[in-house]
């Protein structure tokens, strides 16, 4: 098939014969090649030097990579030489000028970014309008998943319910944000396609310099657009198209008006790809597989949109297949790399990026997310700079996002700082979400409302009354609510002005004898099991059942600790309600058999009812326990995750190992208890797996009180209380399984 698409790009462009027509242009610290004759050798030259060389591949393409910035560079194909180009440097940015040379049109579009490589745009607007009808307040949905395709979602889901097949040139449900909600709020929404995928030039490379500036330029060249209302965008999406909002806000485009992100991790090693230094090889191994099958060259393979348009004959996507052999094996680079390399990690890190964000910012995400996980929250604090930021946060799975807690306010923030209007939800939207929630999730939702700004005639009046809400909302038991256990929405609230919220104490609780908890270190002891991962299930929802993680009663099959395969911990009965907010840190003293083990830690609420709800994970690989003390705090360790700080455990010896407890807000009801336990990795996620160093034989020992007291210090709320809301059903909390208690062999 790869034939096929060579064919097809020969007859698009002209099938070159000669060296002559090579030709090599910069990108940001990259350069690429196209043109030349499959297998012809080629050497990068910058004043007189032999750089580096490659070899062209089967489309006659290649890529340069780790390049300086600067003029003066230059691609040797046998005799001939192109002509010489720059390699441009990240922040170094077009003139305005550059952005107003495309004028984009209703449906499917191509635009060059700043390197020349053309990216698949598609523009929507809502039902029934055409360009002319506007200006309109438009926001930019950027994503590698099928988000160009240019048919309409809407019809599509429609067509598929009816029994009809699916449509390859419909974008894909997960885009629904901008090719489904967006227009139905009265927003045109770009659909900008990641390069290297779909029918975008480029090659994929995950989050690298030059898929991040094309941010920068999506949003300079649709705001450049005389629809465009207010020539400002918006940029809104959930999961991937959250992840590139993070560092587009971060490149500060001039005509951004504001970000969305719903769903979204914070950093690609520590919050999902390598939880504790663990690779995790579920959800994070198999998420990068498809996005490497997406990458492949149409119509061979990549997303369903491009096989069926470059068969049709789209030049442009045909064209800009050229350079996908070029795309890196991912899977390769996540083996190659167990630690935390700087060079590959920082710039594709999304969190940090909002360090430079300047503009409003409206955040959603989920403690307990399937998929990218909870610690996308260790992102909040580089926002603080930022006074127009608003965060939700809650429990729950990674859809619900998008549900009635937030959909509404989500909706307000984009009338008032995108389009400048007073926010009204349609009729229609409202009447519409229960059937959404009902085909996204198979879960009963609260009502989503109408803003409370609807009957308001002034903009600046509801803006003002906007951002008085607490820049951090706590949405709290999700899933409990009249609709039915594990149906979306928050019960109760609790409002906070930074996260983790100021109020939050460190609370020390300290691991004893007989499984205890307790505030005072017991007599000097230890504990002991052996790290066996096969102990348990690796999942939750093992096999096909990861797909129900959205349900409102997922399968969940949350198996207990086996006998002396993990210990376990537990206070008394609580006297009144413990509300905790924030990460926590399991500090052990810990003596091994072996020189590395992997360590998980559950935290969990154990019901006066006899039920056990799971809240919150930690993990660590012993040997990455150096911190990073710039960062590091008594709730929050933060390890460094270096190569050159890995140290492995010293034969016979004690060792301070603190374990991070991803972020997590929680009410612990009055005559529940607070366990946590201590296991070999796996078991307690629908969807992650880990590459454990441990193979069942370890055994590992944690001391006990004296002047090795180990302790689980908890991010506690003074006075804080669950505001009477009962204790919800066993079942009921969305991501958070339940089992019945049984205490470890440890007697906690």
């Amino acid at each position: 098939m790869l034939l096929v698409v060579a064919a097809l790009a020969a007859l698009a462009f002209g099938a070159q014969s000669s060296a002559a027509a090579v030709k090599a242009r910069g990108s940001i610290n990259q350069a690429y090649v196209l043109g030349a004759k499959q297998g012809q050798k080629l050497k990068l030259i910058r004043h007189g030097r032999v750089l580096d060389r490659g070899t062209a591949d089967s489309f006659g393409s290649f890529i340069f990579r780790e390049l300086r910035p600067g003029k003066g560079y230059r691609v040797r194909a046998g005799r001939k030489t192109t002509r010489r180009f720059r390699v441009l440097r990240p922040g170094a940015n077009p003139r305005p000028s550059f952005y107003k040379r495309k004028k984009l049109v209703q449906g499917l579009n191509y635009v060059k970014m700043r390197d020349g490589v053309e990216l698949a745009m598609t523009v929507r607007l809502p039902a029934g309008k055409k360009l002319g009808d506007g200006p309109f307040p438009t926001f930019i949905e950027y994503s590698g998943y099928q988000t160009a395709a240019p048919h309409d979602l809407f019809e599509a889901v429609a067509a598929q319910l009816a029994g009809g097949p699916a449509d390859p040139l419909a974008p894909a449900t997960s885009t629904a944000v901008g090719s489904l909600i967006g227009p139905l709020l009265g927003f045109a929404v770009v659909s900008v396609q990641m390069r290297g995928s779909g029918c975008s030039g480029g090659a994929f490379d995950l989050f690298d310099y030059p898929t991040t500036y094309d941010g920068y330029d999506a949003v300079e060249a649709v705001a450049a657009q005389d629809w465009v209302k207010g020539g400002k965008v918006g940029m809104g999406g959930i999961s991937f198209s959250g992840i590139t909002q993070l560092f587009t806000a971060g490149t500060q485009p001039p005509h951004l008006a504001a970000v969305s992100p719903l769903s979204v991790t914070d950093d690609v090693y520590t919050g999902t790809g390598y939880p504790g230094g663990i690779f995790n090889s579920g959800f994070a191994k198999s998420w990068v597989q498809e996005r490497m099958d997406d990458a492949k060259p149409a119509p061979a393979g990549g997303q369903p949109y491009a096989r069926e348009l470059t068969k049709m004959g789209d030049k442009h996507c045909i064209a800009n297949q050229r350079l996908r052999l070029q795309t890196q094996d991912a899977l390769q680079i996540q083996e190659d790399n167990p630690f935390r390399t700087p060079s590959i990690f920082a710039q594709r890190a999304p969190g940090p990026w909002l360090r430079h964000a300047k503009v409003p910012v409206f955040l959603v995400g989920q403690f307990h997310d399937e998929q990218t996980g909870g610690h996308f929250a260790e992102a909040i604090p580089f926002l603080n700079h930022n006074k127009n930021v608003w965060v939700s946060l809650q429990n729950g799975v990674h859809v619900d996002s998008l549900g009635p807690s937030t959909i509404t306010r989500w909706a307000e923030f984009m009338k008032l700082f995108v389009a400048d209007e007073v926010p009204r939800i349609p009729d229609a939207v409202i009447n519409l979400s229960s059937v959404l929630y009902s085909y996204l999730a198979e879960a009963g939702s609260a009502p989503v409302t109408q803003s409370r700004f609807a009957n308001m005639t002034s903009v600046a009046e509801a803006r003002a009354a906007f951002k008085r809400d607490p820049r951090i909302r706590l949405l709290m038991d999700n899933g409990a609510g009249p609709q039915g256990p594990g149906s979306i929405g928050a019960t109760w609230e609790l409002g906070y002005s930074a996260w983790p919220p100021r109020q939050a104490r460190p609370t020390r609780y300290f691991l004893g004898n007989g499984g205890a908890l307790g505030r005072k270190p017991s007599k000097a002891s230890s504990a002991s099991y052996t790290a066996d991962p096969a102990a348990r299930p690796k999942q939750t929802l093992p096999g096909n059942g990861a797909e129900d993680a959205w349900k409102a009663q997922p399968p969940y099959q949350w198996a207990p600790l086996a006998d002396g395969k993990g210990v376990g911990f537990a206070t008394p009965k609580l006297a009144k309600d413990l509300v905790i907010a924030g990460p926590s840190s399991l500090d052990l003293h810990l003596k091994s058999s072996a020189r590395d083990t992997d360590l998980q830690v559950t935290l969990s609420e154990v019901r006066p009812d006899g039920n056990e709800t799971y809240v919150q994970n930690g993990w660590l690989r012993a040997s990455h326990r150096k911190l990073d003390r710039r960062r590091s705090t008594v709730l929050d360790p933060y390890p460094t995750h270096l190569k050159q700080d890995a140290e492995w455990l010293p034969r016979g010896r004690w060792s301070l190992v603190r374990v991070p407890v991803f972020p997590v807000a929680h009410a612990f009801r009055a005559g529940s208890r607070i366990r946590v336990t201590i296991q070999a990795v796996g078991g307690d996620r629908p969807r992650w797996d880990f590459d454990t160093v441990d193979k069942g034989s370890t055994r590992n020992t944690i001391a006990l009180g004296g002047p090795r007291a180990s302790s689980l210090v908890l991010p506690v709320i003074a006075g804080a209380t669950a505001k009477g809301t009962p204790l919800p059903g066993a079942t009921s909390l969305r991501g958070e399984p339940n089992r019945t208690y049984r205490a470890a062999s440890n007697g906690g």
